[in-house]
């Protein structure tokens, strides 16, 4: 199959040596390409294209749509859109799972600017959403169903593609300053240019918190737990001719959390640095028609914890790092026919290791563990008729440890001239045990990888000019083989409940494929538009159930997913240049653990936020969340924001 994708793409590079047939370019092969058109862009398809043409769900929250929400984390914002639902162990900084139609927050793939976001040392290898703050996005976007052929393993649930600001004028920037409840500042601020050749932005924030108890105060949390975070991001381009340019990009983040432990307050606390850094050369052939991209990437994660009252402070390291190198291309072979492919390899590393508290024990050595994963993928998009794209895709992945796998996708998308549009998708995904769940002190080196198969169909209404729009979706997805953990009584004969190699040393658990799980739902939303006044809301029927066969939980929901959400939102921007807006969001009860014992209530926030214009370029805000001060909790014993008061300044230049 490698050979096969392979030729694929020698083909195209010998189609790329004959005379055009057509002045049609191909979409830049980048996704943090800046848009080029009044229409809505989407990059979260590795190349720019009309949403129009997507035959997957996507959700798009342009700068605009940042600036209304106000808010600060990239969950608070994501989880306002159809199909996402987040749980917390606490305030700000935290550690938090996002989970896209009810998938495993770590089948989630975060990409910002064009990087893969994922910590190999983590438990399910995934992204923790805990320090990711709004920043200096320009574009955060939200691709939901498996989307593995483009982005690989992990995209089982979907893509969250994050854009920062590209600069455009010669001279410009930004900042936002604001403060509120519980000792809450957050300071943003952002500079960069585009002069002759070179276009460059490097932007910087600062958040920091009293926070809240961790531990809920039912459950006896009474001390505030702080967080902290600072982070950075850059880039810059050089263009050297008319068809090639180098770019690097990077962004840096460095928190701070304090924590308690599962028996209620303490003074333990965690941190966490993450760095992404980014070179690319980008060459364009043919007249626009022939599009490259080699890229490095970097990523590294290193995480620690702390308990202060002990004689050994540090109670847990961890470090992975990734190493990816990738080719990307994009041809148009005709006004209606266009290909995106590519060849990447990754390299991944992990450590890790929980010192005993005594110094009189040896620290022990670190766990490790590294996988190679080789890939080739091609998606080709054809338009047969006007209004109608259909396109399909391949991908092989060669994995060091659990060898190949190829996967496929297929989908169409039917564009009316009256505004309504009809899609249809089939993708497919594959997930490879992570590092920590193979060679951990909990791993199990026999694991399979987790696969999954997805589709869904959906309309959509366009009227009055994209002022009125409304539709629905249905989804199917089906995962084998999840992995999940095992927890080991102090009795237990289980094999893999003792340390490999040790067969009298007992674990507290192991990883195992013993689930299956499915899931299936609607998403319906819709927004009108009228000038100054904006409204708009979503609803979303998610099931997400334990279908492991022969098991006690067989049907039971799967911990931590509501059924029913919905959220809506309305706004009014006055002619004086004051915009005032209110939004509100139901969550139905969920269940906290597989036997479905321990229940989570259902739960409605209220927001009031409002802007006023001072000027040109400068205008002050307020808002309110959470307004009735709500108790609930997204994680049970997990303590969660009460009614919240922030007000701050914002600049544009």
């Amino acid at each position: 199959m490698m050979k096969s994708v392979f030729r694929f793409s020698v083909s195209v590079l010998a189609l790329a040596a004959a005379p055009a047939a057509f002045a049609q370019q191909a979409a830049a092969p980048d996704a943090a390409a800046t848009e080029t058109s009044d229409d809505i862009v989407v990059t979260a398809t590795r190349a720019p294209m009309n949403i129009d043409q997507v035959p997957a769900s996507i959700t798009v929250l342009d700068k605009a749509a940042i600036d209304r929400s106000q808010d600060i984390g990239a969950t608070e914002i994501l989880l306002r859109t159809p199909g996402i639902s987040i749980s917390r162990n606490g305030g700000y900084g935290t550690s938090t799972s996002l989970r896209i139609r009810g998938a495993e927050s770590d089948q989630t793939v975060v990409v910002i600017d064009g990087v893969k976001l994922n910590d190999p040392a983590a438990t399910g290898g995934g992204y923790n959403f805990a320090n990711m703050l709004i920043g200096d996005s320009s574009r955060i976007e939200v691709l939901r169903g498996p989307q593995s052929i483009l982005w690989g393993s992990q995209a089982i649930g979907g893509v969250v593609n994050i854009v920062t600001a590209a600069p455009t004028k010669a001279l410009e920037g930004s900042f936002d300053i604001e403060a509120g409840s519980r000792e809450t500042v957050s300071a943003r601020a952002a500079i960069g240019g585009k002069t002759g050749p070179l276009a460059w932005r490097v932007g910087g924030q600062r958040f920091t918190t009293a926070g809240i108890s961790a531990i809920a105060p039912q459950f006896g949390g009474k001390e505030a737990d702080g967080y902290n975070n600072s982070s950075a991001s850059g880039r810059a381009e050089l263009t050297l001719t008319s068809n090639l340019s180098v770019e690097v990009r990077g962004y840096y983040s460095n928190g701070r959390t304090e924590i308690d432990s599962t028996s209620g307050d303490n003074s333990d606390y965690s941190t966490s640095e993450e760095f992404v850094g980014y070179a690319g050369i980008n060459l364009s052939l043919l007249d626009g028609r022939f599009r490259n991209r080699f890229a490095y990437a970097y990523t590294d994660t290193d995480r620690d914890s702390y308990g202060p009252t002990r004689a050994r402070p540090l109670s847990f390291e961890s470090d992975g790092k990734n190493k990816r190198f990738e080719y990307q291309g994009s041809f148009a072979f005709t006004k209606q026919i266009s290909a995106v492919f590519g060849v990447e390899n990754e390299n991944s590393d992990f450590r890790s290791r929980s010192p005993a508290a005594s110094l009189a024990t040896p620290l022990p050595a670190f766990s490790r563990g590294s996988a190679e994963l080789t890939s080739a993928y091609a998606q080709l998009s054809v338009e047969p008729i006007t209004g109608l794209t259909l396109n399909g895709g391949i991908r092989y992945d060669d994995h060091s440890r659990f060898g190949g796998q190829t996967l496929f996708q297929a989908g169409g998308v039917w564009r009316s001239s009256w505004g309504t549009i009809i899609r249809a998708n089939y993708g497919e995904g594959f997930k490879a045990p992570s590092l920590y769940q193979q060679f951990s002190e909990y791993g199990n080196t026999a694991l399979d990888p987790e696969q999954a198969k997805g589709w869904e169909a959906g309309v959509e209404q366009q009227l009055f000019g994209r002022k009125l729009v409304f539709g629905a979706t249905y989804f199917e997805r089906k995962t084998t083989s999840q992995i999940i953990f095992n927890s080991c009584t102090a009795t237990s004969t289980v094999p893999l409940c003792f340390v490999p190699g040790s067969p009298t040393v007992r674990r507290f658990g192991y990883y195992s494929n013993v689930s299956r799980a499915e899931a299936h739902g609607i998403e319906a939303s819709g927004a009108l538009n009228l000038g100054g006044f904006t409204l708009d809301g979503n609803y979303s029927w998610t099931v997400a159930e334990d279908r492991s066969p022969g098991t006690a939980t067989f049907g039971k929901w799967l911990p931590r997913r509501p059924q029913n959400t919905a959220n809506g939102s309305i706004s009014y921007a006055f002619p004086f240049g004051l915009t005032t807006g209110a939004a509100v969001r139901w969550s139905g009860h969920s269940f906290d653990n597989a036997a479905n014992t321990t229940r989570l209530d259902d739960y409605t926030l209220v927001d009031l936020r409002a802007e006023l214009k001072a000027g040109d370029n400068l205008s002050v805000f307020a808002r309110a969340e959470n307004l009735f001060d709500e108790k609930y909790m997204t994680a049970y014993r997990y303590g969660t924001l009460g009614r919240s008061i922030y007000a701050g300044i914002r600049g544009r230049f």
